[in-house]
């Protein structure tokens, strides 16, 4: 059976995609509600500032279907004590709220930011206390973590590797699956088709051998991010005879 294309972008909450993407004139409290009629996750952008409240899980998981997915990035203090410090008392305070998704979680993104160099000890301490029934994701912003030893400490206990396009980037990065499904942040400025039907085609083989995929693009200002969203997805689609 094929695997689940996921698309979206980081966060939701910007009124200043109306008219191009939102409605003009639509409330911010019903935002989330009309981007999970034409997409179907979306990385919060938010929790990375502080942990969400009960009310506020409440209300995303309210506006959206039961198909709908959230991918959360890990909150950025709790993070670096899981990663720094002390991962046995850490990941527990950090993950707690998460639990709230239930079912529609769709994974943790933990972004281990560039300038953390490489430790194997610290990655095997925190990935050794990471809830097994939490999915989990890892970005790795500095180069020294990308080499085998890494993927396969990922690999070991299924967690995600997270695939990053970035504007400078002189070519597309190479996609690893190590855990479960694949996560992959799309964030130059804008893509055009045929760079689209490039990703598409690289996607396509994962999917067809069954693992799903997330796929999120940058915040702009204007709303090109869901187009672009949208537009894969299609692509995806196509190729899919869909």
């Amino acid at each position: 059976m094929p695997g689940r294309l996921r698309v979206g972008t980081s966060g939701f909450a910007y009124p200043g995609w109306a008219p191009r993407f939102y409605p003009a004139g639509l409330p911010s409290a019903r935002l989330l509600e009309h981007y999970a009629t034409r997409l179907s996750a979306v990385e919060l952008n938010n929790t990375f500032y502080r942990s969400p409240t009960p009310a506020a899980v409440a209300a995303w998981l309210a506006a959206t279907p039961a198909d709908f997915r959230f991918a959360i990035k890990a909150q950025r203090g709790g993070s670096y004590r899981a990663l720094q410090v002390d991962p046995t008392s850490s990941v527990p305070w950090l993950t707690g709220p998460y639990r709230a998704f239930e079912e529609r979680l769709g994974t943790v993104l933990f972004r281990v930011p560039d300038g953390a160099s490489r430790a194997d000890d610290r990655l095997r301490a925190l990935l050794d206390a990471w809830p097994r029934d939490l999915p989990l994701t890892l970005e790795f912003q500095d180069a020294s973590w990308h080499v085998d030893e890494v993927f396969a400490a990922l690999e070991r206990v299924g967690a995600a590797l997270c695939t990053t396009e970035l504007p400078e980037d002189p070519e597309p990065p190479t996609i690893r699956r190590t855990g479960r499904f694949l996560y992959l942040r799309l964030r130059r400025h804008d893509y055009s088709e045929v760079e689209l039907a490039a990703w598409a085609a690289r996607l396509e083989p994962f999917l067809a051998a069954g693992d799903d995929a997330y796929v999120f693009f940058r915040h702009d200002e204007v709303g090109r991010g869901p187009e672009l969203a949208v537009a894969l997805d299609a692509a995806v689609a196509r190729l899919q005879g869909r």
